[in-house]
């Protein structure tokens, strides 16, 4: 079966703090990642494709939504994706897909399927609203931050860690599912979304993939630490936030730290590599679409940064290749893309039409025509925002065609010019040369968002959440963790099982070839549907 006879699979490959400029398919020198650069080198890689939102819960639901995360009200880490609002899966499902999480998603509140029709794994992080930040709290707005450097200056190896752990878990989850679909006798199309963790800090990576690393043959940041007195206000106050002026991270504990990230890289460059494998042994791959991502990127050092957080590029540049088997689609795509084009995009890829983009309130568009080279048009402008911890009024960026501006009515406005400083050097916004730039891109900031409202709505968010958190904290709290149901009584082999159920348990491929000098070539005969399972 090919793409062209059947509505495809999609299966979505979800990372989480991976910067686009460590892969090769990206400029990157450094990473080992073959997988992800054969991806890469199978289907189109969008070279300039943004995160909307530099931290997981609001990048997540905008991407799953195709809307802002301000739109939605979805304002930091700590903010509920509202129930009522349509997900990709709902869409998916609506066309008659099978739609499947397996891993993190980060959804806060009761909802933790958001339009997904089965979930695998728990998330490994808590759906309550306990990491609801507070811009009123007496003092600056990082004073009692609980972010720390200590991820990066205790960088190094390990033998097993909580992202490990909770990777380990996605992994054999989605590689179980994709047998699970290849044996269905009449199975739907598929969307499953296997999200993994890595390589989120603290940078800890096991010997195994720190020893694919010298340390020594990995690129240093591009720029270099930038002095506290120089810093834009927003990351002076990242400075703080992160406890950065109780930590001088040496040149040494960099290295670490970045070889450790690399490493992490690698580790889940090896979980791309075996579900790709599975796709191909299975006889899926030819039939399913292949989309990797990631939430948001990682500052890894530069500018003397860490983390994300920030709308400089390596926090909000991400990664977003698309592979489509037999459709000869375009290798590099250069148009500013973001990730609300992924929820119009994958509508389009499996039913063949933007239907989506026309729904209400959606922002993105498909990008099914610029991978087949063939775009009638394409507004190049992209945009993101920032309400989260260390803001201290909505930040905002807007990248047109080759300018960028980062933006927020307190901190005025800084302005660069990626074609000839890709790195953010040269600060602009001062220019004389671009001024009546600046000051279009202002207005089209001011025209796309309303600082003041948007204010005044996130801090009665907070005001109402942190309230919520207090009572549930003195009581008990909500029970809003996703736990996975487990059904023994349809696991392995159970009397009474129906023929359903049984053939989608049994053996993959259903029988293996018979080597010409092996002494029986006749099956004995079967006596029911446990004898069949078990031979």
């Amino acid at each position: 079966m090919s793409l062209a006879q059947a509505r495809p699979n999609i299966l979505l490959i979800q990372c989480d703090q991976m910067t686009a400029f460590a892969l090769r398919s990206y400029g990157g020198t450094s990473a080992k990642t073959p997988n992800i650069d054969a991806l890469g080198a199978d289907g189109t890689v969008f070279s300039n494709a943004y995160s909307n939102f530099p931290i997981c819960v609001p990048s997540r639901a905008s991407m799953l939504t195709g809307q802002l995360a301000s739109r939605i009200e979805v304002w930091d880490n700590g903010a509920e994706l509202c129930a009522s609002i349509p997900t990709v899966a709902h869409y998916l499902a609506a066309a008659g897909y099978q739609t499947i999480l397996c891993g993190k998603m980060h959804f806060i509140g009761p909802d933790q399927l958001h339009g997904f029709g089965e979930r695998l794994t728990t998330d490994i992080y808590p759906a309550d609203f306990s990491w609801t930040p507070d811009w009123e709290r007496p003092g600056p707005p990082e004073a009692g931050s609980k972010i720390t450097l200590r991820g990066v200056v205790e960088a190094g190896v390990c033998q097993r860690s909580l992202q490990i752990d909770y990777d380990e878990e996605v992994q054999h989850q989605a590689v179980r599912k994709l047998y699970d679909l290849a044996r269905a006798p009449e199975g739907h199309p598929f969307f499953l979304t296997v999200s993994f963790t890595h390589p989120h800090n603290p940078f800890t990576t096991t010997r195994e993939y720190w020893d694919r690393y010298d340390g020594e043959d990995l690129e240093p940041p591009r720029v270099g630490p930038i002095p506290l007195d120089q810093k834009d206000p927003h990351s002076r106050r990242l400075h703080y936030l992160t406890h950065a002026d109780e930590h001088d991270v040496s040149d040494e504990q960099t290295r670490a730290a970045r070889r450790a990230y690399y490493g992490m890289i690698s580790y889940l460059d090896d979980k791309v590599g075996e579900l790709r494998r599975i796709l191909d042994e299975t006889g899926l791959a030819e039939h399913t679409v292949v989309v990797m991502t990631s939430d948001h990127g990682e500052m890894l050092g530069e500018r003397g940064m860490w983390y994300k957080m920030c709308l400089f590029e390596p926090s909000v540049r991400v990664p977003l290749i698309v592979f489509r088997p037999g459709a000869g689609d375009v290798g590099e795509v250069r148009h500013n893309v973001s990730l609300l084009d992924l929820l119009p995009t994958l509508v389009d890829l499996a039913l063949g039409n933007t239907e989506a983009e026309r729904s209400e309130g959606l922002e993105g568009h498909s990008l099914v025509a610029l991978m087949s080279g063939k775009p009638a048009s394409w507004p190049d402008v992209v945009f993101a925002e920032y309400t989260a911890d260390g803001a201290i009024s909505p930040c905002f960026m807007v990248r047109d065609g080759d300018l960028k501006l980062i933006w927020s009515e307190p901190d005025g406005a800084q302005l660069f010019d990626l074609a000839d400083d890709p790195y953010e050097e040269r600060y602009r916004a001062d220019d004389p040369e671009l001024a009546s730039e600046k000051d279009r891109l202002v207005a089209l900031a001011r025209s796309h968002w309303d600082s003041e409202d948007l204010r005044r709505r996130i801090l009665q968010s907070q005001r109402q959440r942190l309230f919520l958190n207090a009572v549930s904290a003195a009581a008990a709290p909500p029970s809003w963790d996703f736990h996975p149901a487990v059904d023994a009584s349809k696991q392995y082999v159970r009397s009474g099982m129906s023929p359903a159920i049984a053939k989608g348990k049994a053996r993959f491929p259903p029988k293996a070839p018979v080597p010409p000098d092996h002494p029986r070539d006749v099956e004995p005969p079967a006596s029911g549907v446990a004898d069949k399972l078990l031979r």
